[in-house]
């Protein structure tokens, strides 16, 4: 848009000066050039709540960044009872098996949901510096399962250099290959037949295509504003899904840009958008909704307050507004029901998720978790 256009140059070249406070700044404010930002808020010390019930099908799993733990939600009721699984867990997917997968700063954590136990925790092969809090800690960022279950793929963010993809055998337990791949792997997503693995590097404006096997690697840059600003930019990738019409990559921007990527030939087409808000989280629905997360403004008066998109496939969209921030999106079994977490990696987070029903656009707040990111239907 001409206002983005306009003005963009200005403020990357101010933003650059604050290389250190990469875009989506901070937990507990935004970063500005030349002032420093305020310690994160204390973690969580309330205990995790009763793990004894078996869980049944419908439920949400919500990977809980403030508390080390990941939560069972019940849509109608809220929070349920919680696991510890280790420090700050960004994100998960669960299998068929009922196997929950979690990225935590200090590994990754295996929880059986129908027992409601963590199983396992498995180390990072990559060093990672002191297990810390924080949008821009060391350790697991974006996580996904082969098709066949028999594979985990986690983005390991290294902070200070470029990350790594750690494949991990799901029998196992075990990590069996190191993949280099972008800064700070956001996200991560597999194609519907299991041959390649995509991984969004939101620092270093690209996607890592890995093909599952033999490994190698391809990148392709993913930026429709361009680099300029290069640590300092807003105007990056995060989040990703895999259409299974042609499996194209679709990756938003500030509500106003789609990113529409061939990973075969590393093409990108830019298609417009309607929200005018800065992006995270996307899901698509079984009858091919795109669902993406608004989290707001960059900058007062610089874009529209946080929201839910919902972009059918002929390319029309509607704009549910959400109060707050919100981080990630899930959908429900039929379909009719979205589940954005308000865990919202910068300031502003809170401890629930908002529940949109996708036909009316009507929502209501759940208690969940605390400051949940990542969340999953059961």
């Amino acid at each position: 848009m001409n206002r983005r256009a306009r003005d963009t140059r200005t403020v990357l070249v101010a933003l650059a000066a604050a290389t250190l406070l990469a875009a989506c700044t901070g937990d507990a404010t935004r970063a500005t050039p030349g002032v420093a930002s305020p310690p994160p808020p204390a973690r969580s010390a309330a205990s995790p709540l009763p793990a004894t019930a078996p869980t049944l099908q419908g439920l949400l799993l919500t990977a809980d960044f403030g508390a080390d733990t990941v939560t069972f939600v019940d849509p109608e009721r809220g929070a349920v009872a919680s696991v510890a699984v280790g420090r700050a867990p960004y994100a998960l997917a669960v299998g068929a098996d009922g196997r929950a997968w979690v990225a935590t700063a200090e590994g990754v954590a295996v929880v059986d949901t129908r027992t409601r136990s963590r199983v396992a925790r498995i180390p990072y092969r990559t060093a990672t510096g002191p297990v810390t809090d924080g949008e821009y800690r060391g350790g697991g960022m974006g996580i996904a399962l082969s098709p066949d279950g028999a594979r985990a793929y986690v983005g390991v963010n290294v902070p200070g250099t470029t990350g790594v993809l750690e494949v991990l055998d799901t029998a196992s337990r075990e990590a069996t290959a190191v993949v280099p791949v972008g800064r700070r792997p956001f996200d991560v997503d597999v194609s519907r037949d299991g041959t390649e693995v995509y991984v969004t590097g939101h620092d270093s404006f690209d996607v890592t295509v890995v093909a599952a096997g033999p490994l190698s690697t391809r990148r392709i840059e993913v930026a429709p504003y361009g680099t300029e600003g290069g640590l300092g930019s807003w105007l990056k990738p995060h989040y990703a899904a895999v259409r299974p019409s042609d499996g194209k990559l679709l990756l938003p921007f500030e509500g106003e840009r789609l990113a529409v990527v061939d990973p075969r030939t590393g093409r990108t087409a830019v298609e417009p958008m309607t929200a005018d808000t800065h992006q995270h989280g996307v899901a698509l629905a079984a009858d091919g909704r795109l669902l993406v997360v608004g989290t707001g403004a960059v900058r007062p008066g610089d874009g529209k307050g946080p929201s839910l998109r919902v972009r059918s496939p002929d390319g029309t969209e509607r704009v549910v507004p959400l109060e707050g921030p919100h981080e990630d999106v899930a959908v429900s079994r039929d379909g009719r029901t979205a589940y954005v977490t308000g865990g919202f990696t910068r300031d502003g987070h809170w401890n629930g998720i908002t529940v949109v029903v996708l036909d009316t656009g009507a929502t209501r707040r759940l208690p969940a978790g605390t400051r949940p990111l990542g969340v999953a239907v059961l």
